[in-house]
């Protein structure tokens, strides 16, 4: 049952029930309900028995022992009188319990043996755990190579080749098209409307479908240049060897010698005459 708060009007009226038979509101009670032996304002009274004081004071309002009441003050036991101004009540919070002295002792030889620990790790951390990754770092660049720039932006450079092909070509196709039909329709003046335009069409769809059969045929031999390309394999050949500086009869390799050998320089040197060198 919801339970509300005792405003003065229900404070009054369990006074005045209480003055009729104080029988009537145990006889009402029950075992959820909250005692209504010292009424106030803001205790907590059930939604039962606010009803059942309600039905009291009406029942009995013409009885000996009912509180006076004039011609000028209205009733206030109507339910909706009493109900006026009351709100649910809210239990408070209980206190807090004082925690036991085996308790705080238990917290407070977990918080020293807790820093124990703490400092213990930070002055001898413990060794790193091996991973594969610390034991082969250089792995999974080799299995997952990652691509480079130079890969992306040649990457890049087909695709734009290959779709500026193929908007060429359709551009192609669609002017050789064009001009056929023109050609044709043209060339079929002395003939009727309706002749024209089926030569027309029918021209120009048959070089349509000869532009794609010859499209086509080129892709799939430049497909087959490529795989016939991968399939040879490459033969480097030596053709020529030589030695820079070596001593074979090759004219390439006979420069003439900046320095001289000592013995031929000797040869070259003046030579002062006696005479001169006794005076």
């Amino acid at each position: 049952m919801v339970q509300l708060t005792m405003t003065p009007a229900i404070v009054a009226a369990i006074e005045a029930c209480r003055k009729i038979s104080s029988s009537l509101l145990s006889s009402e009670a029950h075992g959820n309900d909250p005692s209504l032996k010292d009424p106030r304002v803001g205790n907590p009274i059930s939604h039962g028995q606010i009803i059942a004081i309600s039905r009291c004071l009406r029942k009995h309002r013409n009885s000996p022992g009912a509180p006076h009441m004039t011609a000028a003050e209205p009733p206030s036991y109507h339910l909706d009188d009493l109900l006026r101004g009351s709100k649910v009540y809210i239990e408070p919070s209980k206190p807090k319990a004082e925690p036991s002295s085996e308790y705080t002792a238990l917290m407070a030889r977990l918080r020293r043996e807790e820093e124990a620990r703490a400092y213990e790790r930070l002055i001898n951390p413990p060794q790193p755990v091996e991973s594969f990754s610390r034991r082969f770092p250089t792995a999974p660049a080799r299995l997952f190579p990652a691509s480079t720039q130079a890969d992306v932006d040649q990457d890049d450079e087909i695709t734009y080749a290959d779709v500026n092909r193929q908007m060429a070509l359709i551009v192609n196709i669609l002017v050789s098209i064009v001009a056929c039909s023109v050609a044709i329709w043209l060339a079929a003046s002395h003939w009727s409307t309706p002749k024209r335009l089926g030569l027309s069409m029918g021209g120009s769809g048959m070089i349509g479908v000869a532009e794609v059969v010859v499209y086509t045929g080129y892709l799939r031999r430049l497909k087959e240049a490529r795989d016939k390309g991968k399939k040879e394999v490459e033969v480097k050949e030596v053709i020529k060897t030589w030695v820079i500086g070596g001593h074979e009869k090759d004219p390439t390799s006979q420069a003439p010698k900046a320095i001289k050998p000592k013995d031929q320089q000797g040869e070259q040197v003046r030579k002062r005459r006696a005479g001169n060198r006794r005076a």
